[in-house]
């Protein structure tokens, strides 16, 4: 009986062994997959964060700088327009010195972040020009405070109103000007560096914008004046000012930006 009895005792030993070995490498198996799985998390999480990096690139603070500055100049070339000041024997309207800024800068966008996103600039500057002369408009035609001096309404009515060949020629001038400055500035791109000769920054520089401010006297003073009066001596003027100060002063003004925005760019906010 002791043997019969033992049998039994014997074969649950043995039907218990079996149970804990299959528990055993049950939690084995658990236990590699979890770590299996962490070690493959661990090892995609990088690429997964490179890749959401991409998805989402930094703003150049350059290009945000300037894109301000630029949206500005195109509103306030026009009513700078209005003064005239003397270089020699020379009028010149004051409107040049914003407009030279707009040189300056898209020559400068497009030495950093390329002709493409230089063009984008001069064609997103039609907007600020567009809600200006809707707002110009809209105010001109509110009624006056009564309490409103009347000289003070006299100018200020004389200032904003403009004839409609005016504000057709100064959209259309600012248009052909600047794109053709940011064609010829990198047309005459020698190489992929900044080489000596007609590949500097200055020189190109120079040469496009005293090309598109030639260009740009002849569209606007056609467009706006034409048949109106004698223009021959006024174009001839405004072009030979528009040449020297694009010669004397926007070569540096470039130079300067593009240095700038180098440093902007190397240390973003």
């Amino acid at each position: 009986m002791d043997m019969g009895s033992g049998l039994p005792l014997r074969s649950g030993v043995r039907v218990a062994d079996r149970s804990s070995d299959a528990s055993m490498q049950w939690r084995a198996w658990t236990r590699a997959f979890v770590t299996l799985s962490r070690a493959r998390a661990l090892r995609y999480r990088p690429a997964m964060e490179q890749n959401s990096t991409i998805a989402a690139p930094a703003t150049h603070r350059s290009l945000f700088v300037f894109s301000l500055i630029y949206g500005g100049m195109t509103v306030l070339a026009g009513f700078l327009a209005y003064k005239q000041f003397a270089i020699g024997p020379l009028a010149v309207e004051s409107g040049i010195l914003a407009f030279l800024l707009l040189v300056v800068i898209s020559s400068a966008i497009s030495q950093l972040h390329g002709e493409k996103t230089a063009n984008r600039l001069v064609l997103w500057g039609f907007v600020p020009l567009a809600i200006s002369i809707v707002l110009i408009g809209l105010v001109l035609a509110l009624p006056a405070s009564p309490d409103m001096p009347a000289d003070n309404l006299a100018a200020f009515e004389k200032i904003n109103s403009q004839t409609p060949r005016i504000m057709i020629a100064g959209p259309i001038a600012y248009g052909v000007s600047l794109l053709l400055n940011v064609y010829l500035f990198n047309r005459l791109r020698v190489g992929k560096g900044d080489g000596a000769g007609a590949g500097s920054i200055m020189v190109r520089g120079a040469i496009a914008s005293a090309l598109s401010q030639a260009i740009d006297t002849l569209i606007f003073i056609s467009v706006a004046f034409y048949g109106e009066f004698p223009i021959t001596d006024l174009i001839l003027g405004q072009m030979l000012a528009k040449v020297v100060l694009s010669l004397v002063l926007v070569p540096f003004l470039i130079q300067f930006a593009v240095g700038w925005g180098r440093a902007l760019d190397k240390n973003p906010a």
